[in-house]
């Protein structure tokens, strides 16, 4: 049995359909060890952001789940990416993630590569037909690549996997949340990773590095 990790998922302050607490009552009732809320993010609504998703980490007193703060960088134009991921962590994000150039939505040009080249960014989200030279800066700047259980987003998950098998980059499972139906079992993480290329010990090991990165966080 895989220890379900997901970092992430969003909330009614963007574009989900959750409270902060009910998305954590269902992520407890999922199985979840652990839930970042990232909400789309940019300079207009950093901060405000980061505080509604810090004072949701009460929910882990009630229920046996970790709660992480977070945010979801979207369509920052590339060279603000930087600068803006650092202004997350200094407000105390836990979780910085970008919205890549998945092919469902027309995210920047170059937003990929100024993703992986940022000390500050934890993931990048759906990337899309990722190239294989960002996907080695990943690898050089440890960004983890998401495989993401989302429909359309999804698309390119086989491409995904791939390039990270072959270079070494270090894998993410996640869901994206953003209603009821997205949430998923230990069991449908699995056969997604799977059917993205990904051998169950390959999917193990993602699921390690989210726990990994989850211990990071003090």
């Amino acid at each position: 049995m895989i220890q379900l990790i997901d970092l992430h998922t969003h909330t009614i302050f963007s574009d989900g359909e959750f409270l902060p607490s009910e998305l954590v009552r269902h992520a407890v009732l999922h199985g979840y060890e652990a839930v970042a809320i990232t909400d789309h993010a940019d300079h207009t609504n950093l901060e405000w952001l980061l505080e509604a998703a810090k004072k949701a980490k009460y929910l882990e007193e009630e229920w046996d789940i970790r709660v992480l703060s977070g945010v979801e960088l979207t369509h920052v134009p590339p060279r603000k990416i930087a600068p803006l991921s650092k202004k997350a962590k200094e407000l105390g994000a836990e979780i910085v993630v970008v919205h890549g150039e998945t092919i469902s939505e027309p995210v920047a040009p170059g937003t990929n590569s100024a993703s992986v080249a940022c000390e500050y960014v934890d993931i990048l989200a759906h990337p899309g037909l990722i190239s294989e030279e960002d996907v080695q800066t990943a690898v050089d700047n440890n960004v983890l690549l998401e495989i993401t259980t989302r429909n359309g987003h999804n698309r390119t998950n086989g491409h995904v996997a791939r390039l990270a098998l072959e270079i070494g980059a270090t894998l993410v499972v996640n869901t994206d949340t953003h209603g009821p139906g997205n949430l998923i079992t230990d069991e449908t993480a699995l056969k997604i990773a799977m059917g993205a290329g990904l051998t169950e010990s390959r999917v193990k090991e993602a699921f390690e590095a989210s726990k990994k990165k989850v211990a990071e966080i003090v």
